[in-house]
């Protein structure tokens, strides 16, 4: 990030134009500044100021600042890459969407905000500072770009330690250099390579997570829960991570939305072999230790691996790159390809049964998986295994098979797993009903893994509300933060004379962390829907619905808005005003199966049987997928004599949920009333 000057500024703004979704912007410079014409947020064309430059390459994007502090990113940005690569051009970073004044996606909404979106991680000790009464941002940092203090903490006890003599002076703090907290896990150890295997063992065990999470606060999916990150501090206390979930990762783990690496890397079999970051990558300069196949020889034989004999490419192509197979790119920002840090071994074989991607492919596209799957038994003599062992599970859960739930408890009860990959199985658990599966919950919510605490927690929503007693409350005097306000959402709506004594006072002090942390993101609508409907929950209707409709404001698109402030109004006797809210959101967004739903319910509790009936086959229809839909659907059709139609949807409903416990009853006592 840099000021847009001369010097930083990459693109071509000599009067240049850009055609989009019938919008031709131009980007053009006077008196030594730089401008864009482009349609602001209510569609018409206007003149913008260009404030700063953000990033290098292989792009350039551009920040304008509104008055009220919010700066926003142009969706339409320079390709830093040579002519010769396809750059020195303006494009647009969503080339298919055709993103209009209206959408989510546009460059004055949410979506692209700075102050949220990118600046934690793009510049060094940022206060965000959103005050929610005015609206407005009055956001400052430290340094403009990543400093030392972004990864080493404050620098003021490291120039004290060089005052006083770097080594023991009167009140030097010695340990570490001064500074927070050393980051010295690879200090003092060496790789030893096993000439028969071809692979290194660690000198000694890593033990701490320390350098990986210094280097997770920014290059990881994640949400921010409270700023003030230094090294050695828990990543939870500061973040939720995103686990291995669609649509942001494939079944088996690869990467497919932009997740950076942190949760790629969490399932590697180098993360579990005691492998940190500044093994492979320089953390000053940026840039690999060495290059080509070098960096992977430092640990990996070459005169096993590095050869025809196991790649089966010539050694100087493409295909005899370590990376081409074991960490394939998948390009983000239409020009910007990063490497996916599973390191995982290519398995065409799971392209054939589970619809995977696969490197080989990737490559030889002109053939299917099947093709590359015999290839590579061919070459080995067996189908791969690889290290990670969790995509059959992920996938059934995504398919809705039969053995679906069984599966991820295997994998949420199996210890070898990465701990990323068994969070990632127990958020996916149904706790509806299944007495196993809470077994299972209870068990990993005293995981030493706060990752799995948390996907435990997340699993938690689906189970009955004596379960959320039996088992989150606990949870609220964690050691983790991120732990804390995840059971503090999930006990909200427990009346307090159901917690002990001790448990009302833990979820007191965690309850003002999580009011904390919404207030703190108040400049979203997923934090203000949060903090509106836990207020809400806790008896205060009139702050809550404040919450709620400044979240509608904020962003009209945000769906879940409208749906919690009609179900706190249905809570208070207020249906009429909740089919009011869900109507004006429906206006915004018709296709959602959520909005049409809920007002389907509003109707059934205001005796609109026929209205309800299609609101919620609408629903059923946009999402056909969802049990819930499905089953209040059927109930909805026989409570208006449709019982055909009613026993046919459970019977649909039950083949794609066979384990839905309200859509079998349902069906069972149909069948029972009309036997065929």
């Amino acid at each position: 990030m840099a000021k847009a000057t001369e010097q930083n500024v990459l693109g071509d703004f000599n009067d240049k134009t850009f055609a989009y979704a019938g919008t031709t912007s131009t980007f053009s410079k006077r008196d030594g500044r730089f401008h864009v014409r482009t349609d602001g947020r209510d569609g018409t064309l206007a003149d913008f100021d260009v404030k700063y430059t953000f990033g290098i390459y292989p792009l350039q994007q551009y920040l304008v600042e509104f008055p009220d502090g919010r700066l926003q990113a142009l969706s339409i940005a320079w390709d830093a890459r040579p002519k010769r690569d396809g750059g020195q051009r303006w494009f647009h970073l969503y080339p298919t969407e055709r993103v209009t004044h209206d959408d989510e996606l546009h460059w004055t909404r949410p979506a692209q905000n700075w102050n949220f979106m990118c600046a934690d991680c793009h510049s060094t000790g940022l206060k965000k500072n959103y005050d929610p009464a005015t609206d407005r941002f009055k956001t400052s940092w430290a340094e403009i770009n990543v400093s030392c203090e972004a990864c080493h903490g404050p620098g003021s006890r490291h120039l004290e330690w060089t005052r006083k003599g770097r080594t023991g002076g009167p009140g030097s703090p010695d340990d570490g250099k001064g500074l927070t907290v050393s980051l010295d896990e690879r200090h003092g150890v060496a790789w030893a390579v096993n000439v028969t295997s071809g692979d290194a063992t660690r000198s000694r065990p890593r033990t701490t997570e320390r350098e990986v999470e210094v280097c997770a606060q920014c290059h990881s999916r994640r949400g921010q829960i409270a700023e003030g990150y230094e090294a050695g501090k828990p990543l939870l206390d500061h973040y939720v991570p995103a686990l291995l979930t669609e649509p942001l990762y494939y079944a088996d783990g690869q990467q497919r939305g932009e997740v950076y690496s942190w949760g790629s890397f969490l399932q590697s079999k180098m993360h579990a072999k005691g492998v940190t970051c500044s093994d492979c990558h320089d953390p000053h300069s940026g840039k690999l230790r060495t290059t080509g196949n070098g960096i992977c020889s430092t640990c990996h034989l070459a005169s096993k691996y590095d050869t025809g004999e196991h790649h089966h490419h010539k050694p100087a192509g493409a295909g005899g790159a370590c990376v081409a197979c074991h960490m394939p790119s998948t390009t983000y920002m239409v020009v910007d390809p990063r490497h996916d840090h599973s390191l995982r071994v290519p398995r065409p074989d799971e392209s054939v049964t589970l619809g995977t991607p696969n490197a080989c492919n990737s490559c030889h596209t002109n053939h299917d998986a099947r093709w590359a799957a015999s290839r590579v038994k061919a070459w080995y003599g067996h189908d791969p295994q690889g290290y990670q062992r969790f995509a059959a599970a992920f996938s059934a859960a995504s398919a809705s098979t039969a053995d679906r739930q069984s599966q991820l408890r295997a994998i949420a009860n199996d210890s070898t797993q990465p701990s990323i990959a068994r969070a990632s199985a127990l958020a996916r658990i149904n706790a509806s009903t299944n007495r196993a599966a809470l077994d299972t919950l209870a068990q990993s919510l005293h995981d030493s893994g706060g990752v799995v605490r948390l996907g435990a927690l997340q699993s938690l929503a689906s189970a009955p509300v004596s379960a959320h007693v039996w088992l989150a409350a606990p949870r609220l005097s964690d050691s983790l933060k991120a732990v804390r306000t995840a059971a503090v959402s999930l006990l909200g709506f427990v009346p307090a004379g159901q917690l002990s004594a001790d448990a009302r006072a833990a979820f007191e002090r965690a309850s003002n962390e999580y009011v904390e942390t919404q207030r703190y993101n108040a400049d979203r609508a997923e934090a203000r829907v949060s903090l509106g409907t836990f207020i809400g929950s806790r008896g205060d209707v009139v702050a809550g619905e404040k919450e709620l409709k400044a979240a509608i404001r904020q962003d009209p698109f945000f769906i879940p808005s409208y749906v919690n402030l009609a179900d706190l109004y249905r809570a208070f006797g207020r249906d009429p005003e909740s089919e009011r809210i869900l109507r004006d959101g429906l206006a915004i967004a018709p296709t959602s199966a959520a909005l049409h739903y809920a007002l389907g319910l509003a109707l059934v509790r205001m005796k609109r049987m026929d209205a309800a009936v299609g609101e919620l086959e609408r629903a059923y229809v946009l999402e056909s997928g969802n049990a819930r839909f499905a089953y209040v659907y059927g109930v909805a059709l026989h409570s208006t004599g449709k019982a055909d139609a009613a026993k046919a949807t459970f019977e649909k409903a039950l083949a794609a949920h066979p384990d839905d416990a309200n859509v079998r009853a349902a069906l069972t006592s149909l069948t029972k009333e009309r036997p065929r």
